[in-house]
């Protein structure tokens, strides 16, 4: 007796992965793959320079993440050159890239310098577009409307760092913004037409994992195109480490098979319009004070999402209570 083959299920962002997988929505939009080429430009953030607080994010310490080729003193179009070099050895078949200025708030400044800096980036050979990270409390309506004009020509990204959805935390991680103040920012750039994205952090001091979860519904409803996910990351020499060796309990540090579970009935939960750019983030060994998850990369962290995705037979936004997709036949319509 043959076996029966199993029907094919199409999700709603129209392939057979079990999630909204970001590189499959950028090929579709672009036709290609292309990778981010990291910029310092040398900004800073207004809870950093007294506008809204001094001493930064508690859980922040930048050199964590910035490249080792990304320098403020180096112009924009050497670090362009110097990270594509760089990448060159590891994507190979990549020709393309995006101008990634990452540290710190890249809209806090003049547009006057904004429209300098974002210029040089887009004047180089290679660099199809900008990706920004910044706060919600860093956009106005001048700078918004530039990049509007921007994103007539060329690719643009706008990354929020949200963090999460409540105020308590926010306060308590000196945020410097609140929850409001980011959905006002989102708004406003969905009235543009520009694409948001916005960074959550599972695991921050205070909150409970049912809060963590139910974090799914709001984000499900914020006007946004993609997110990306982090695990909380002690790292060294911020004010974070100091709070976690004196009180460790306050902290949700996940476990791998702790935040793979959460992760599976977090996306279960998740609007399946949601573009999902990463689950994890990573930081170098010697910047961590706990490594607890091994030696696992984002790629790999991906493949073990995805197989544990379908051992339960689940997918993102099964559960989302908003959605009109149906489960009819084995086949989502």
């Amino acid at each position: 007796m043959s076996a029966v083959k199993e029907i094919s299920r199409v999700y709603p962002w129209g392939n057979e992965r079990r999630f909204n997988a970001f590189p499959d929505y950028f090929r579709r939009l672009y036709g290609s793959r292309m990778q981010k080429v990291s910029v310092d430009a040398g900004f800073t953030c207004p809870n950093l320079d007294g506008s809204r607080g001094i001493g930064g994010c508690t859980y922040c310490n930048n050199k964590a993440f910035n490249p080792s080729y990304c320098l403020p003193s180096k112009s924009v179009s050497m670090q362009i050159d110097e990270g594509i070099e760089f990448h060159k050895k590891r994507y190979r078949k990549v020709d393309s890239y995006l101008a990634y200025f990452q540290a710190f708030s890249n809209t806090y400044s003049s547009l006057e310098r904004l429209s300098e800096l974002y210029n040089e980036a887009l004047a180089h050979k290679d660099i199809r577009g900008l990706v920004i990270g910044t706060r919600p409390d860093c956009v106005n309506d001048g700078i918004l409307d530039f990049l509007k004009e921007l994103s007539k020509r060329y690719i643009i990204f706008l990354e929020f760092g949200i963090e999460s959805c409540y105020d308590k935390t926010l306060l308590r991680i000196n945020r410097g913004h609140t929850f409001n103040e980011a959905l006002d920012a989102l708004k406003s750039s969905e009235a543009r037409g520009l694409h948001a994205s916005a960074h959550f952090i599972f695991g921050l001091p205070g909150e409970t994992r049912e809060e963590m979860l139910n974090e799914a519904d709001i984000i499900s409803e914020l006007p946004l195109k993609s997110v990306k996910f982090h695990q909380l990351q002690i790292i060294k020499g911020t004010k974070m480490e100091e709070e976690y060796q004196k009180n460790p309990s306050d902290f949700g540090i996940f476990s791998w098979e702790e935040y793979l579970i959460f992760i599976i009935r977090f996306l279960e939960k998740l609007n399946p319009e949601l573009v999902v750019e990463r689950f994890t983030g990573e930081a170098p060994p010697r910047f961590l004070v706990r490594e607890i998850w091994g030696k696992k990369r984002s790629d790999q962290i991906i493949g073990l999402i995805e197989k544990k995705l379908e051992e339960i037979d689940t997918w993102q936004g099964r559960c989302y209570e908003g959605a009109k997709v149906q489960r009819r036949n084995g086949i989502m319509a």
